[in-house]
C-alpha cells in the first residue's frame, strides 16, 4: 500500500518522480511494520485459542449466525 499524495500537484508530481527513478525515501507501510505483523500474528493465535476452547455446538451456533448474516437471512 502507498501512501497517500499530496493535495499539491506539484508536490505529489516530484514525488512521483523521486519514485519513478528510485530516490524517494523508503517510508515503511503500515501492514508491514514489526507492531502491525505482532498485532495480526497474536489475533490468528486468539482466534485459535478461543476455537478450541468452543464446544462443537458452539461453533456451529456461531457459524450459522454468521452464514445467515453473510447470506441476508433473518432468524
Amino acid at each position: 500500500m502507498r501512501p497517500k499524495r499530496s493535495a499539491d500537484p506539484v508536490k505529489a508530481a516530484h514525488q512521483l518522480y523521486l519514485e519513478i527513478i528510485g530516490e524517494a525515501p523508503i517510508q515503511p507501510t503500515p501492514e508491514n511494520t514489526p507492531a502491525a505483523v505482532a498485532v495480526r500474528r497474536g489475533a490468528a493465535e486468539g482466534g485459535e485459542k478461543r476455537a478450541a476452547k468452543l464446544t462443537p455446538e458452539r461453533r456451529r451456533e456461531i457459524a450459522q449466525k454468521a452464514a445467515a448474516k453473510r447470506w441476508g437471512k433473518r432468524d
